[in-house]
């Protein structure tokens, strides 16, 4: 008997199947795409995992939506222009690593059993989620927790405005790259510093966790 394919993975399917569409011969920018009925019902799938295939191919410059006209191809290659909360994923990468990585480092001093006992259980609800949005939120949550952890108000309020940002690239990535399996074990990484009270060990788990995202982006382009 074969194990059931996880949503995130049926939806990284999609998205590459219709990326797959785009770069077909007999397929030219302009042309409009079948819609969400029929990609659904050909890649036997639901609508709801074609349409979040279709969001991530519009954020790489691929297609776009026209209310009441349907899906159209605007680019057969990723254009590189795509961009998270109005900021560009590279600028995102840099500043993370300013922000981030001393976060876990004073979270790592400061955290209080209370906390950790917080992303102990926020860890376990992100490995068994199969939901993207899901995930999302409980990464959005994870972080935040991190840096309330780190007692710098500062730190706090910059990685708050971030998450803004940071939280549709993260969408983005569980549907192109799947990436929250390996997301998982970063943040576990992450979190066995913290609870460990080792600085160094929390900033070079978050590093390492920023390295992973900035190569998946890098993936789609």
């Amino acid at each position: 008997m074969h194990s059931p394919v996880h949503r995130v993975s049926a939806t990284e399917a999609t998205f590459r199947a219709i990326r797959d569409l785009i770069e077909d011969e007999s397929i030219s920018p302009g042309d409009r795409l079948p819609g969400e009925i029929t990609l659904a019902s050909r890649f036997a799938v639901s609508r709801s995992v074609v349409r979040e295939a279709l969001h991530a191919c519009a954020t790489l410059g691929l297609t776009e939506t026209r209310s009441g006209s349907g899906t159209f191809v605007i680019s057969k290659t990723p254009t590189g222009a795509a961009e998270f909360g109005g900021y560009d994923p590279d600028d995102l990468m840099e500043a993370r690593i300013h922000i981030e990585v001393p976060t876990a480092g004073h979270a790592a001093d400061r955290r209080t059993p209370e906390e950790l006992e917080r992303m102990r259980a926020l860890l376990a609800r992100m490995r068994s989620t199969t939901v993207i949005h899901e995930w999302v939120r409980l990464d959005h949550d994870f972080h935040t927790l991190v840096a309330e952890a780190s007692r710098n108000s500062v730190l706090m309020s910059i990685s708050a405005s971030m998450r803004r940002a940071l939280d549709p690239q993260s969408e983005f990535l569980n549907i192109t790259q799947a990436r929250q399996h390996d997301s998982d074990a970063e943040h576990a990484d992450i979190l066995a510093a913290i609870e460990a009270g080792d600085r160094e060990g929390a900033e070079r788990a978050a590093r390492q966790h920023i390295d992973g995202v900035a190569a998946a982006v890098r993936a789609n382009r």
